[in-house]
């Protein structure tokens, strides 16, 4: 199973989203991620917090849907911008849910504010990571409509020191 964390720029919280699940995936779960509007780069306090998490980004960069080496089987939009663009064709009839999460990116304050929102952000990655990988995906995966329902609701999980 493929599944591909689509942002905008790919830049963020798609490349957060990918790195914690391709930790934590047993083999047989893929993630990929890639932007509508790729930046070109990847923000390097994404990098970084991945690195300090022992999460390696070893070969990651900044690409656009057009660029994706497998056909995703479930996309998790993480952005707002993202949710609200169509798929290209090519995807065919993925399996789609939104997980939407404020661009720690974006945040602009003291060093200690600009971390705590990164924390927070990967924090609510991992929590909704964790609850997907909880899943009884054998069970789901031929009941599109419960695995939906399942994905949709853990899009608004938030940790409990969140």
């Amino acid at each position: 199973m493929h599944i591909l964390f689509l942002c905008t720029g790919n830049s963020c919280r798609s490349v957060l989203s990918e790195g914690v699940f391709k930790h934590l995936a047993p083999p047989g779960l893929h993630a990929m991620s890639a932007g509508s509007q790729p930046t070109g780069w990847l923000h390097p306090r994404a990098v970084a917090l991945l690195h300090d998490k022992g999460i390696s980004t070893e070969g990651y960069y900044s690409k656009s849907w057009d660029a994706l080496p497998a056909v995703p089987d479930i996309v998790v939009t993480v952005c707002s911008s993202a949710a609200g663009e169509t798929c290209p064709a090519y995807l065919g009839p993925v399996l789609r849910t939104h997980w939407g999460l404020d661009d720690p990116s974006h945040v602009h304050g003291t060093e200690e504010e600009i971390e705590a929102a990164f924390a927070r952000t990967y924090a609510i990655i991992l929590a909704r990571t964790q609850a997907f990988l909880a899943l009884p995906l054998d069970e789901l995966k031929n009941d599109r409509a419960r695995l939906k329902a399942e994905l949709d609701r853990i899009g608004t999980l938030l940790p409990a020191q969140a």
